[in-house]
């Protein structure tokens, strides 16, 4: 599977915004990517204005996502990012969706808010309450998780036990004291402890560090960004996948947890 990492800065402006996911997305298909995966919260950011997600949150049928609806139509590359749409409550929800085909296929919403170093997500976002679903991209299972869900193993866990080969993290990682390093730990650990692959990209720009990476089922950086815009590639390999979990059997190994895989399984 080809995977393709669109780091971008977010602009306040939903339109800017989406002229360069159109962008990103004719680029991707043009190099024949089966993946494409965004930041989190791409439809409007302000660092002077932290309330911004929730003003300018849209529904999942407003102009934003419709207008890349339009744009994936007639292809089967599927674009994964998150977005704030409206919730009942009058905050908003932190929603990865997976678009193909002129279809949203996947719809999840952020478990873990990131009410942590003097941040509170929870002010302007509600939690969602579901298990993120498994996408399938060709022939890869593909799972769910967005930018704080990195810090909790067993959501990683449980999406590689539901059959994950690998996983996808949008994200806005901000930045601050250590925080590159936190991030590249966490996601080559949950790479490694699971063998399985990560797809982490991140937002850049004057708050967040950017940095989007891919690691493989051993815990190597196969594909990476800096700190600027990039748009960056890699090959998931399924062979790969297959002696990563035979010389490093961890999911058979285990004991905690939910029933253990048997070896065919592993």
């Amino acid at each position: 599977m080809k995977v393709a990492l669109g780091q971008f800065a977010v602009a306040r402006e939903w339109e800017a915004n989406v002229e360069t996911c159109l962008s990103l997305m004719a680029k991707s298909l043009e190099a024949g990517t089966d993946l494409l995966v965004l930041p989190e919260g791409i439809l409007a950011r302000d660092i002077t204005d932290p309330d911004l997600v929730l003003k300018a949150a849209q529904p999942l049928d407003g102009p934003f996502v419709s207008q890349l609806l339009d744009a994936s139509r007639g292809n089967q590359m599927t674009t994964m990012m998150s977005v704030h749409t409206p919730a009942p409550d009058g905050r908003a929800y932190n929603v990865l969706i997976s678009i193909r085909n002129g279809e949203i296929i996947s719809e999840y919403r952020k478990l873990h808010l990131y009410d942590a170093f003097s941040s509170q997500e929870s002010k302007n976002v509600t939690a969602g309450d579901d298990v993120p679903p498994l996408v399938n991209v060709a022939g890869f299972n593909v799972g769910l998780m967005t930018c704080y869900d990195v810090r909790f193993p067993e959501l990683a866990r449980r999406l590689v036990l539901d059959g994950a080969d690998a996983l996808v993290l949008p994200a806005a990682w901000v930045k601050g004291p250590l925080k590159e390093m936190h991030w590249e730990v966490l996601v080559t650990a949950r790479a490694l402890e699971n063998t399985t692959y990560m797809v982490a990209v991140g937002e850049c720009g004057e708050r967040n560090i950017g940095n989007s990476m891919v690691v493989d089922p051993l815990g190597v950086a196969i594909a990476r960004a800096a700190e600027a815009p990039a748009l960056v590639f890699a090959e998931l390999d399924k062979d790969r996948l297959a002696h990563a979990r035979k010389v490093l059997p961890v999911l058979a190994n285990r004991r905690f947890g939910l029933p253990q895989l048997n070896n065919d399984e592993a």
